[in-house]
């Protein structure tokens, strides 16, 4: 790297695509770049290490919204770390509420899976028929089928 990449040069560098760049363009995460007469656009070392940041960042879940408030944090000299932790807490409280929910969808699966044999007619399917109950169903235990079997 010389200290000026074309938009080529800079997705190289920063493992991404020319599209992903335009896109963080768009978004407000990269600074717009100095155009030469020609057109071309010219981007500076620093947008490969804030390009690399974004990933990183969306690498440990955060969002773009996230991510351009953790860059305004890093570019905010008046900022101090207690914030960017406190953020990074707020993001591991979120991913353990969707870590509970995933492992309540797994439970839920697995009952349903104990509940069906795998044989016979989609008619009496206690799978779909849970599905179609549209209310809270005990899906430990096989359910009673309609005509009392």
């Amino acid at each position: 790297m010389e200290g000026i990449l074309t938009r080529g040069q800079l997705a190289k560098e920063a493992g991404v695509h020319g599209e992903t760049i335009r896109f963080y363009e768009r978004k407000g995460l990269i600074p717009a770049p100095r155009r030469l007469a020609s057109g071309y656009r010219q981007f500076s070392d620093e947008t490969v290490v804030r390009i690399r940041f974004i990933k990183r960042a969306q690498d440990l879940g955060f969002s773009l919204g996230e991510i351009l408030d953790l860059l305004s944090l890093r570019l905010d000299p008046e900022s101090d770390r207690a914030e960017v932790k406190r953020r990074v807490d707020e993001k591991m409280s979120s991913i353990e509420g969707k870590m509970a929910d995933l492992q309540r969808m797994k439970d839920a699966l697995a009952g349903l899976m104990s509940c069906c044999s795998g044989e016979g007619s989609t008619r009496e399917c206690p799978i779909l028929e849970f599905m179609e109950a549209g209310r809270e169903v005990d899906i430990k235990r096989p359910q009673p089928h309609a005509d009392g079997e």
